[in-house]
């Protein structure tokens, strides 16, 4: 893919890879034109965005779950349930609600994670509750435990989960297409199975698109891939 990204066109169609090689960035520039750079940024506000509120709403829940609200097992069996059983429902909470080809159409349904919540109460459920007891001794109240002592510990679990939360959102192909018809909100997935129906045969177009789309995700996963790897094997024990 990346090969055929960055080789000119002719060689691509003539199918003699290997035999002509070369290096052009016209498939780049073609990109371009189409309006690549702009559904990118736009995704990766978006994802951004998703990430910050899952890990908002994460830290309060899985704070609460810690203090002993007992609706673990519901998280557990949201954990359970496919996405995909979810979005006729949705389509029609959205519509509803006037939200049909918004951004928030995109956003607030990802408002909040039950596996990101999950992970985050793992990493506080490790906490020694002597440490939190100490604090209480002292006079803190939640606000204090929560952000000045919690948080400080969680931040590489919190971290970890970013990543797989920015990595889901940034993967979705099927809903996006299905509550944004508006070209404006097309995220990158989307925008490239419409780049797909318009050129199907040109692979080096497609390849450069795959190759830039596929790089945010891999570049930050490269970059905290142990921090995520460690979540798994502790905060996953229990």
């Amino acid at each position: 893919m990346a090969y055929a990204a960055f080789m000119p066109k002719e060689a691509v169609y003539s199918g003699e890879l290997f035999s002509k090689v070369g290096f052009s960035l016209e498939n780049v520039r073609g990109l371009a034109k189409e309006g690549f750079w702009g559904r990118l940024f736009f995704s990766l506000a978006l994802s951004s965005a998703v990430v910050f509120l899952q890990l908002f709403t994460a830290l309060l829940a899985a704070y609460a779950l810690r203090a002993g609200l007992g609706l673990l097992p519901f998280y557990l069996v949201l954990m359970a349930v496919p996405a995909e059983l979810l979005l006729v429902p949705l389509y029609g909470i959205l519509r509803g609600l006037s939200l049909l080809d918004t951004v928030f159409a995109l956003l607030l349904p990802f408002a909040a994670s039950p596996f990101v919540i999950y992970l985050v109460y793992q990493a506080m459920r490790a906490v020694p509750e002597e440490l939190l007891e100490a604090a209480r001794l002292d006079g803190a109240g939640h606000g204090v435990l929560l952000l000045g002592i919690l948080f400080p510990l969680v931040r590489p679990t919190l971290v970890a989960a970013g990543v797989l939360a920015f990595a889901a959102h940034w993967n979705l192909v099927l809903y996006p297409r299905v509550v944004v018809t508006d070209p404006r909100f097309w995220t990158v997935q989307t925008w490239l199975t419409d780049l797909q129906r318009k050129y199907p045969t040109d692979w080096g177009l497609l390849s450069a698109a795959a190759l830039l789309s596929v790089l945010p995700i891999a570049l930050l996963y490269l970059a905290f891939e142990r921090r995520v790897v460690a979540t798994f094997e502790e905060g996953l024990k229990g």
